[in-house]
This record gives structure tokens, sequence and C-alpha cells, in this order.
């Protein structure tokens, strides 16, 4: 008999489950929970601007703050789920808007390799050390010790996300660069790069934020292990 659901585990599926199953990304390879990543020391100030940023520019909820054992994480949830290339191209243009060069070459995302971020709450390799969900507030003291020494209680988590929402799809739609004509378009993705390695070339591209989002996406798609 399966055991009943917590009320963290309620309000972590109502944010981040992909389908009904739970899972964080479905049999298609969707995904609603997005997740940026900083490694150990973290630099809140900079994490704490993106936080910020996407509330006040993009006018999304405010993304779950989470430790991971080594780095500070920002989980993103989706009203309706995206494919694998869409997430990364999200992502991406996440960081270049709002971090500079050096900080956003740093942060990681998921998902990655067709698989999705650990989720929070579960003890750690070695000592006294868990994942969780952590308080805005309270995030800046563990950018250099990203865990928790003692279990995350189950009714704190559950408060934490109970007031966090959903992006919906027409909030996505400012991360998509201006039209371009055509020629314009294309005169972009070919100055991209002039390298001959064709995985440098779709990184490239897929991180350009002056080449329009479609095709920054079927880079994406290219990249994706098959």
């Amino acid at each position: 008999m399966n055991a009943p659901m917590t009320r963290r585990d309620a309000e972590f599926t109502r944010l981040f489950s992909a389908d009904t199953t739970g899972a964080l990304i479905d049999p298609h390879g969707r995904t609603r929970a997005l997740v940026l990543d900083w490694p150990a020391p973290a630099d809140w100030a900079a994490m704490g601007t993106l936080w910020r940023g996407v509330q006040d520019t993009l006018g999304w909820p405010a993304p779950a703050i989470a430790v991971s054992g080594d780095a500070l994480q920002l989980w993103f949830s989706l009203a309706e789920p995206v494919d694998a290339a869409t997430a990364q191209a999200l992502l991406a243009t996440l960081r270049e808007r709002f971090l500079p060069a050096p900080q956003a070459a740093r942060v990681g995302g998921w998902p990655r390799d067709g698989q999705a971020a650990p989720r929070p709450g579960a003890a750690l390799p070695g000592e006294d050390r868990w994942s969780a969900f952590v308080a805005p507030d309270l995030a800046p003291l563990f950018a250099q010790t990203p865990w928790l020494d003692v279990p995350p209680g189950d009714d704190g988590q559950a408060t934490l996300l109970a007031g966090l929402g959903s992006v919906a799809p027409d909030r996505l739609a400012p991360l998509q660069p201006v039209a371009q004509p055509a020629a314009t378009a294309v005169t972009a993705v070919t100055a991209v790069t002039a390298a001959t390695d064709p995985r440098a070339f779709l990184l490239q591209v897929m991180n350009d934020p002056a080449v329009p989002l479609a095709l920054r996406i079927d880079a994406a798609k290219a990249l994706l292990p098959r």
C-alpha cells in the first residue's frame, strides 16, 4: 500500500510534476521544472538579481530557491510542459538576460542529458547534510555551504512552496527576440561563428541572444543525445 501524499509532496507535484505519475519529465521528454544552479561558492547578489528580475521584468511568479548539496538553485514552475530543447533555450535566455557573462558561464541548468534535477529534500552523501527548499531571506546564508545540517520539516517545506505559482505560456513570450527580416536572421546565424566544429557552432547558436528563439531551439534539439 502506498504511503499517503504529504503536504510537501502535494505542493511539489502541483508546481513541478510533468504528468500524473509525479515524474519531472514525462514519457515524451517534456518538463514543467526548469532549474538554474550556481555551484558553491555561489554569488547571491547575482542570483538575487535574476530572482527579482523575472518577477519585476517578466511578470513571473517567484521561483523556488533550493540548496542541492553543491549549489544554490532556482526552480521555475511552468504551467504547461515544454520539450527539453525549449527548456534549454529558455534557461540560456534567462542567463543572458539577467546575468553578466562571467556569472552566466558558471550557472548550470536542468533538465540536461535527459535527466531532471534531483528533488530537494533528500539526505546527501556525507554526514548530516540534506537538500531542501529555503526561504529567500535565508538564501545568502547558504552561498558557501549549500545544504542543511538537519532534515527539512515537511510542513516548513510545504509552506514555502504553497505561496508559489507557475509561469503561464503567454509569460514566456517576452523571452523571444524581436522578429527579424529573413535575410537579417540568416546573416545573424551565419555570423555567430566561423568554427568548423559543428558542436561549437550549435552551442553558439543556442546561446546567442541575437538569434531568433526558434532557431536556438532547433540548435538545442540538434545537441540532444540521440
